[in-house]
């Protein structure tokens, strides 16, 4: 059971990595993390490299869970469906089955014919605050637009959208935050009513399809269009799941963490009121500064060397994305957030190689019509001074701010 102090050294970790990153860029081969029970790779060549080694570097425990789950909330969670492996959890052949029809439903044609609807979206959202001249953005806008879009992307109905965002949060927090047990059964119901919402879905579109990502995953995951079988439903809804909790939770924390950043050095906010063209390199500069998704874990599947460091079969290493985008060997003034920066797009922020984020396109487009959106209704936004600096979440796949207080 992970005690109460390795949970408050591994919070502390998880809201400021970075000091700890800058440490392992500098010492020869890799470095020992106990807070992570694995091997940190930070820096960008290496980083790179094990992202292309994926025959040795398993993606199997990608997503471990942080802390252990109660016998209660075990004994809740057959109520619903899976696990299962997903795309993330996937290596070699499997991992490109499950990746074909995200490949198809994220095409860079699917993507546009979404971005009207996520502009309209994310018009109404400020619509709803902007007569009040102040807001808090993660609630008000940076958890809600991107639950929206990933909804429209799956097909779901706009009413069934609050109730899976609510269950993909919760799923999270089960997995990843020290809950009691009474809480952790209250989280894990949660997740439960969400898997049966989506298996729903799976069973509607096994019968009617559409044009809609949920279609193309049944379709792909469970050929011919027999009545699903049980295990069909399943894998159908974790793969669903994923694909809805990878979409609104790292694009979310992109917004809220870009707006924390653009808001805390007031200059970078003007140039952008001056000139808007800055904007897509204001989202990459954003997106290589402070990562959403962190890190994630590979476990080796044969002794081998990286960086100099021998490592036996089943070591587990922690990839990390975050550290990779601030290496000085590859980025001059790494450390400093600047939207300025020439050439940008080849950070790590959205990973590399086989595993690299289908959903890239989709996060940078919410992002870049968020940006245009509020500088052209909310000039004179600016982080509310009678409130603390927001603090960071303490975890590694979708880091952003707490809460983001504004006032204009």
């Amino acid at each position: 059971m992970t005690s109460y102090d390795d949970q408050a050294r591994r919070d502390e970790l998880y809201r400021d990595p970075y000091p700890l990153y800058d440490r392992a860029r500098r010492a020869e081969g890799l470095t020992y993390v106990p807070e992570f029970d694995a091997w940190l790779v930070a820096r960008d060549r290496d980083v790179r490299e094990v992202l292309l080694r994926a025959e040795d570097f398993s993606s199997a425990n990608a997503l471990l869970p942080d802390v252990p789950l109660s016998e209660a909330a075990l004994g809740v969670l057959p109520r619903g469906f899976g696990p299962r492996p997903t795309v993330v959890s996937t290596d070699g052949a499997a991992h490109r089955r499950h990746r074909v029809p995200l490949n198809r439903g994220l095409s860079a044609a699917r993507v546009a014919a979404l971005v009207p609807y996520a502009r309209a979206c994310a018009r109404e959202l400020v619509d709803g605050f902007a007569a009040d001249g102040s807001a808090e953005l993660v609630e008000a806008y940076a958890r809600r637009l991107p639950g929206m879009v990933v909804g429209r992307l799956i097909g779901l109905d706009p009413a069934d959208v609050p109730a899976a965002v609510h269950g993909g949060y919760r799923a999270e927090e089960l997995l990843f935050r020290p809950l009691s047990p009474e809480e952790q059964v209250a989280a894990a119901e949660d997740v439960v009513a969400l898997q049966h919402l989506l298996d729903g879905y799976v069973r509607d579109r096994r019968a009617r399809p559409r044009d809609d990502m949920c279609s193309i995953m049944v379709a792909a995951l469970a050929p011919g269009n027999a009545e699903l079988t049980l295990e069909q439903r399943h894998e159908s809804v974790t793969s669903l799941q994923n694909l809805l909790i990878a979409g609104f939770l790292t694009t979310s924390a992109l917004i809220s963490t870009t707006l924390l950043h653009l808001l805390s050095d007031r200059r970078q906010w003007r140039m952008l009121l001056a000139d808007p063209s800055l904007v897509p390199a204001a989202v990459e500069e954003a997106a290589r500064h402070d990562a959403a998704v962190q890190a994630f874990r590979r476990t080796t599947t044969r002794p081998v060397t990286l960086a100099g460091t021998k490592l036996p079969a089943g070591a587990t290493v922690l990839v990390a994305y975050g550290s990779a985008n601030r290496d000085e060997e590859r980025y001059e003034r790494a450390g400093e957030f600047d939207i300025t920066r020439p050439g940008n797009p080849h950070h790590l922020a959205f990973g590399h190689g086989p595993h690299g984020c289908p959903g890239s396109q989709l996060a940078r487009e919410q992002l870049r019509l968020t940006l245009e959106l509020f500088t052209r209704r909310l000039p004179e936004l600016r982080l509310d001074e009678d409130r603390p600096r927001p603090r960071i979440r303490p975890t590694l796949i979708h880091r952003s701010p707490q809460d983001l207080y504004v006032t204009w």
